[in-house]
């Protein structure tokens, strides 16, 4: 029902922006496409491997690495792939719902998102190019250890 009523929105913002002015309309799709397929193509990689990830990973095998009864173990694990793994939130979201009901733990998947989503290791160069290497590494480094606390008080409220 949500998902529905988000389409009948968009579809009725785009008939009152093609009312008020179709050039800008047209202007905004064009923009809109190749923004699109800009983002398609990493979209359906990273799509692609994640669902080759939990195709080939079994339950068993995901509880053993990155389970609850890894502890600190497995958070480091799935901190190190949340810091270099660029994914985007969309994408990362149900990959961790998925992986929860495959035997993964709260606090592993509380670090592996926060990591994920605060920890860049991929746009390192671009970060150190804007704000220098001091500025880049020290936030950079303590997002890192703060999502280890993130991960802790997800831990303690879940359980």
């Amino acid at each position: 029902m949500f998902t529905a009523s988000i389409y009948v929105i968009a579809i009725i913002a785009f008939l009152v922006s093609l009312a008020k002015d179709v050039n800008k309309t047209r202007v905004a799709l064009i923009k809109s496409w190749k923004s699109f397929s800009n983002i398609f193509p990493p979209l359906l990689t990273v799509l692609s491997l994640v669902g080759l990830a939990l195709t080939v990973l079994n339950p068993g095998l995901i509880s053993k690495i990155i389970g609850a009864e890894t502890g600190i173990k497995g958070m480091i694990i799935t901190s190190v792939i949340g810091a270099i793994t660029l994914i985007p939130g969309f994408v990362a979201f149900p990959l961790a719902a998925s992986l929860l009901e495959k035997g993964a733990g709260i606090m592993q998947l509380a670090v592996f998102i926060s990591t994920l989503m605060m920890v860049g290791f991929a746009t390192l160069p671009l970060e150190i190019s804007y704000f220098g290497r001091k500025v880049a590494f020290l936030r950079n480094g303590l997002a890192f250890i703060f999502s280890f606390f993130v991960a802790f008080i997800i831990g303690m409220v879940v359980s």
